[in-house]
């Protein structure tokens, strides 16, 4: 098996790196570091750190599951539930120490950094999209209530997620995810 680039390296413990301490909180010397490549070699592969904070983004994204909310033969709000269900696994596994790499970035990233700003809104369009489907497709088979406008609600719903994964790295524990859980799917999405 060949031996991962340099590139590689660097891309995929920035992901890890980033997503621990922030755009702001680690430096390129960290990341290089973390990947055990030397400082120098950052700079042939990417152009500054933005542009590789955007590629961690990316990466980052791949391991979100978003196929769950298309996955057939299991009914819309089911769907949905299971993408979120995954989406909690992931912060549970990290202690609730880390929220998502999307909020922290746009927090730390969208008033400075315009091409990071650009990638953030393109992300969330596209996972609005995808939520909005799924309420179409529940509306569809009468799983929910067809005067709800399913562009806002897909909205709403993953602006709420993104507000429960900040809270939860202050209280580190479940309980925003949970109250995420209940107030979607046992008030809203009913």
């Amino acid at each position: 098996m060949p031996r991962p680039s340099l590139r590689e390296k660097l891309a995929s413990s920035a992901v890890d790196t980033l997503h621990a301490f922030g755009f702001r909180g680690c430096s390129i010397q960290d990341i290089t570091e973390a990947a055990g490549v030397p400082k120098g070699s950052f700079f042939n592969h990417f152009d500054n750190k933005e542009d590789l904070a955007i590629d961690a983004l990316r990466r980052y994204l791949e391991g979100t599951r978003v196929d769950l909310l298309f996955e057939t033969g299991v009914p819309p709000l089911q769907r949905l539930r299971n993408h979120f269900d995954f989406l909690a696994g992931r912060l549970e596994s990290c202690g609730f120490e880390r929220g998502c790499m999307l909020g922290l970035f746009a927090t730390e990233m969208a008033q400075e950094y315009p091409k990071m700003r650009e990638e953030l809104r393109l992300v969330f369009e596209a996972w609005c999209g995808a939520v909005e489907s799924v309420l179409r497709d529940a509306q569809a088979a009468a799983e929910l209530d067809p005067r709800h406008d399913p562009s806002l609600l897909a909205r709403y719903v993953v602006n709420a997620w993104e507000g429960a994964t900040v809270r939860l790295k202050i209280t580190q524990d479940r309980g925003p995810i949970d109250d995420f859980f209940h107030v979607c799917f046992k008030v809203l999405l009913k």
